[in-house]
């Protein structure tokens, strides 16, 4: 591959990542603005923002965007790969959620270890306000999130960059894009580690996905680390441990 390749499949990857958040941004505050003519106030619903927001960013968003990006490069739906998991998929998603999982709780441990802190992804705040959210956010991990963060990180930007590079560099680039655009919905300090964190999860993901050639695969496994980690915070919340 030339230079010029490389050269724009990183380009198209990084146009992607960013162009797709500004995207789901610009439609979330058409959502809002339009809601709020009829009388309801997002910004004081913290839930409904969170369902909304997941719903029109991971859902319609991603999704429209991809069909654009497939469509306009004349690629077709099997650019991205998706079938049902069958039982080497399954034994990948079993053992790539036991890893992810597993790398939580080490970089966890070692960042209690080191005294580090990790900053606070948003919706952990919201929810802690009211742990109910997090109920309502296990399922739409499966539906929304982890299909939809898998699209267009996996599907799209690994698979664009997978056209002019090694296919390790194209997992290693892609989980770099994907854990950096986590910096947008962070508070509070330690925002690197829990990028760093992000970063490590994500080689996961497209490692599973190269290895797979199925969307399916990471985007369960992704679906399974959210939904396990909202899980525990409500139990934290509520007092269950």
């Amino acid at each position: 591959m030339s230079s010029i390749s490389r050269f724009r499949s990183v380009a198209s990857a990084i146009g992607l990542t960013y162009g797709s958040y500004v995207a789901g941004a610009i439609v979330i505050l058409a959502v809002a603005t339009v809601v709020g003519l009829f009388g309801v106030d997002l910004a004081s619903r913290p839930a409904l923002r969170l369902v909304v927001s997941t719903f029109f960013l991971q859902g319609v968003t991603f999704g429209g965007i991809a069909i654009l990006y497939l469509k306009g490069r004349d690629l077709g739906l099997g650019f991205v790969p998706v079938r049902l998991p069958g039982k080497r998929d399954g034994a990948v998603i079993v053992g790539g959620s036991i890893a992810i999982l597993g790398l939580l709780f080490v970089a966890s441990s070692v960042i209690t270890a080191l005294g580090l802190n990790s900053a606070q992804n948003q919706i952990v705040e919201v929810g802690r306000q009211n742990p109910s959210v997090f109920l309502l956010l296990i399922p739409l991990q499966f539906l929304l999130v982890g299909p939809g963060e898998e699209l267009l990180f996996r599907g799209l930007v690994q698979g664009t960059l997978r056209e002019s590079l090694h296919p390790a560099r194209a997992i290693i680039l892609a989980s770099a894009l994907f854990a950096s655009i986590h910096l947008f919905s962070l508070s509070g300090e330690g925002k690197l580690v829990y990028i760093g964190i992000a970063f490590v999860l994500a080689l996961v993901l497209g490692a599973a996905y190269e290895y797979t050639d199925n969307i399916a695969v990471p985007a369960v496994i992704h679906g399974t680390y959210n939904a396990v980690q909202f899980a525990g915070a409500y139990l934290t919340a509520t007092g269950g441990f």
